[in-house]
């Protein structure tokens, strides 16, 4: 029999605390209001008898004397086909204006999967990005986040990964986003036809902030419910930046003693055991996650990417509009270059970087008035080329058709002694004409 309490004694934004027993961290309660409608909350702590509780909404119009039932059970999330192509809240709730979701419900924020059944990742995920595909090579199963700042193309970048990779599940995790931004990914699922595959949990700016907390925690279990039934699955979250602020607003309002600039001590176990998800079970499906985490002023050293930089494996630096080649690294991609993919990806791409590096330093000595030599005009115009045919963020190219279009633009701009790959490759599949 479920327990009623009707002894509400503090009440902080979002946060109510009453006088209960028996309850335990994170059991969801519900909040009967005079008007006859419920609410939902989550017990956030426990102190001897009393409970303070997180709502999902706002809690404007609760009375000190409303009644409050425990459900003697965790938030869950509702899985099944039936989610493909709709839009929930954090609290998994449709918003998209269909039915409600009918299947499986299923526990959220557990422990990440066996160790015992993961395999060592060693599948490419293909996006026909080329600054991705053959410069730093998506694995299934990676963590790997997106380094930006406000105002960069990052969702952008995300629609597009979403639109073009061979992934069985796009699931998308929103935190934070304006209504524009929302929209967005509606109208881009649509216009791609990639919304047959594709879950949206969404928090807005305006929705409360444990709703944010949540988005993650019921993307990633829904992901693990479509893993283990042999689906490969990527997972899209953005912004991580904005679920670690709203951890911030929750602990302040709870007068919790701050870390690292107003952050809590816990946020590396935060981010980890969220990113940790990440996962290739053996004999059955995977989870991929890319994240964006927008770094406040550009600062790498913020507690957010600086904590995220140690979790992950790797990081893809989105600046000017384009993924920085210098800044960007998977830490997996020697597991599938050469090895998955055609015997050339290596040396192509190390050439590409190289010369593009040579590159930097010819235009160096074109601004500071030096006499540029034949070779630096070269790498001058290669520069240009290949940033229009590889930076190039709306370009989708197979990596095959990336890697040729690589020796193509060499091809037009050096001999073939001048670019250092070797000899055999040069031969085999330098452009004949």
């Amino acid at each position: 029999m479920r327990k009623v309490y009707d002894r509400i004694v503090d009440m902080r934004g979002n946060l109510i605390t009453v006088m209960a027993s028996g309850v335990s961290l994170g059991e969801l309660a519900r909040i009967h209001k005079r008007d006859g409608r419920a609410i939902y909350a989550s017990v956030l702590r426990i102190d001897g008898e009393k409970v303070t509780l997180q709502a999902f909404e706002n809690t404007r119009g609760i009375s000190t004397d409303d009644k409050i039932t425990f459900l003697s059970r965790d938030m869950q999330a509702v899985c099944s086909d039936a989610l493909f192509g709709r839009r929930l809240n954090g609290a998994g709730e449709p918003i998209d204006k269909g039915p409600m979701i009918i299947g499986e419900s299923i526990e959220i924020g557990t422990p990440s999967f066996n160790p015992v059944r993961r395999i060592i990742p060693r599948d490419l995920v293909r996006t026909n990005i080329p600054m991705i595909d053959v410069f730093n090579c998506l694995v299934k199963s990676q963590k790997i986040p997106i380094f930006s700042v406000a105002g960069e193309p990052y969702n952008q970048l995300l629609m597009r990964i979403a639109n073009q990779t061979d992934a069985d599940v796009v699931i998308i995790g929103g935190m934070g986003l304006r209504f524009d931004d929302y929209q967005a990914f509606i109208d881009n699922a649509e216009k791609a036809g990639s919304l047959e595959k594709t879950i949206m949990f969404i928090h807005k700016a305006t929705d409360p902030a444990v709703e944010c907390l949540l988005v993650p925690d019921m993307a990633l279990a829904c992901a693990e419910k479509f893993a283990v039934s042999d689906k490969n699955v990527l997972v899209l979250l953005t912004d991580m930046t904005a679920f670690a602020d709203a951890i911030k607003e929750i602990m302040i309002t709870m007068d919790q003693v701050p870390s690292n600039r107003g952050y809590p001590g816990s946020l590396y176990s935060d981010l980890a055991s969220r990113y940790e998800k990440a996962v290739d079970i053996d004999g059955s499906g995977s989870i991929t996650i890319i994240s964006v985490t927008t770094m406040p002023g550009g600062d790498v050293t913020h507690p957010i990417p600086d904590n995220t930089g140690y979790i992950t494996e790797g990081q893809f630096y989105l600046h000017g509009g384009r993924i920085d080649p210098f800044g960007s690294l998977s830490r997996l991609k020697q597991q599938v270059i050469g090895k998955v993919t055609r015997e050339d990806h290596g040396d192509i791409a190390n050439a590409q970087i190289r010369l593009y590096a040579e590159s930097k330093k010819a235009k160096e000595r074109q601004g500071m008035g030096f006499k540029l030599s034949r070779f630096d005009e070269k790498l001058i115009n290669y520069s240009r080329l290949f940033e229009d045919r590889m930076m190039n963020l709306q370009v989708n190219y197979t990596l095959e058709e990336a890697l040729d279009l690589g020796w193509k633009t060499l091809a037009e701009c050096f001999e073939r002694h001048e670019v250092g790959i070797k000899q055999t490759f040069v031969d085999k599949y330098w452009p004949k004409s």
